[in-house]
């Protein structure tokens, strides 16, 4: 876990609010017919709607979060989605937690 990139990923309201949404996927996005919001993901474009910005935008902060791995990304299709990589956050928390 590099504690530096994840740290500077969280430093962004847009990313934290993506990992905020994706933590109760149901709560935030419409369901996706044929595809579960916890075992696969969401779909870009819905997170990419919901933050209100261009598809760009979205797409940068998504890989920002997905290279300090606190999301994984599945691609279906021409579709990309994402979720939280739970251990990550997890031990991202226990470091906090014991070390800070």
């Amino acid at each position: 876990m590099d504690k530096l990139t994840i740290f500077k990923s969280l430093s962004n309201e847009a990313r934290l609010q993506i990992l905020d949404w994706l933590k109760d996927p149901f709560a935030h996005f419409d369901p996706q017919e044929g595809i579960d919001l916890v075992e696969v993901g969401v779909c870009v474009s819905q997170i990419t709607n919901k933050l209100n910005m261009t598809q760009s935008t979205a797409s940068q902060y998504l890989s920002t979060l997905q290279k300090a791995g606190l999301i994984k990304s599945t691609r279906i299709g021409k579709w990309t989605y994402y979720k939280r990589d739970e251990e990550v956050i997890k031990n991202l928390g226990i470091f906090i937690q014991t070390e800070l």
